[in-house]
């Protein structure tokens, strides 16, 4: 049986990393958990129309039902439930996520929890499992992306490098320049594609529709873009806004600036309350020193548990 909204809300915030819990009350966060998990998880698993159009849609020629979210009962003390999904909306990329649990996943779980991925999800051929952990890791899973994430009151820019500054814009009129340094961090650091790409243009655009989208300017001249958005989905049930891009043009990197932008970017943003919060790929380094430097501390992240495919 499908546990309620508030159920899994309950063992969702009961696996969240300490730290957040001192930033919004219980209550609060409770609420938002359980919309989510209503307007995700829950739906998902129920509604056997929404399952065909995603069948049709990413999936063709497999049957509805294997869209289907599941609640799995993998040991005595371990429930968990499962969905298909897809990196980046790429059909070539599927992979099972079982993030709602009724209990943060052990090492001594990982065999059960791919059997049961493989068993309900082997007709898309998974490439793995993922999972979160508020911890650093689990042995026997790999690392993925990690959230960074710090109150905005607590985000104070300081020894700011002389010309450095965020500027809204209404448009995205430097998206070439923005993919083209993009294509420089590539050719530094070939690795660089799995960990980050740049976001469509129409993102950004909601970006900057919303009043979240910024030019980072030194002296001011253009040199990159930083953006952010309000996506419950991406924030652990915090009233948080969502980091969607930072990026710095060629001629400016190297020069100390990365680890100002977050900073820039929380007193830039209109609500002072909120918490600012994005994801970083365990592997790029850089962005996590950055980001960690600039006061966001490390919540939790994915984790992947590889699959093998038929």
């Amino acid at each position: 049986m499908i546990p309620s909204a508030e159920e899994l809300a309950r063992y969702t915030l009961a696996r969240q990393h300490p730290i957040t819990r001192t930033w919004v009350d219980d209550r609060t966060r409770l609420t938002t958990l359980a919309e989510e998990h209503a307007a995700l998880d829950i739906l998902l698993a129920e509604d056997l129309d929404i399952a065909a159009q995603r069948a049709a849609r990413l999936a063709p020629g497999k049957p509805a039902g294997s869209m289907l979210n599941r609640w799995v009962a993998i040991s005595n003390d371990l429930d968990a439930m499962f969905s298909i999904r897809f990196e980046n909306m790429n059909l070539a990329k599927p992979f099972v996520d079982a993030t709602p649990m009724t209990r943060s996943p052990q090492p001594s779980d990982l065999p059960a929890l791919a059997a049961a991925a493989r068993e309900h999800y082997g007709i898309h051929n998974p490439r793995y499992l993922r999972l979160w952990s508020a911890e650093a890791g689990v042995a026997g899973a790999e690392p993925d992306r990690r959230f960074l994430a710090a109150p905005i009151s607590e985000l104070q820019p300081h020894d700011v490098p002389p010309g450095l500054a965020l500027r809204p814009t209404k448009t995205v009129d430097h998206y070439e320049d923005a993919a083209g340094a993009y294509d420089a961090v590539d050719a530094d650091h070939p690795h660089h594609t799995e960990e980050a790409t740049l976001q469509e243009r129409d993102a950004l655009q909601e970006s900057a529709d919303d009043g979240l989208l910024f030019d980072v300017t030194v002296n001011g001249e253009w040199a990159g873009y930083a953006a952010a958005v309000i996506k419950p989905d991406d924030a652990l049930g915090l009233p948080a806004y969502v980091v969607r891009e930072i990026i710095l043009a060629k001629r400016y990197r190297g020069r100390g600036y990365g680890r100002h932008l977050s900073a820039l970017l929380a007193q830039a943003l209109p609500d002072p309350t909120r918490i600012l919060i994005g994801t970083i790929h365990s592997a790029n380094h850089g962005a996590r020193t950055a980001a960690r430097t600039a006061g966001r501390q490390d919540i939790g992240g994915w984790l992947q548990l590889p699959l093998g495919q038929a």
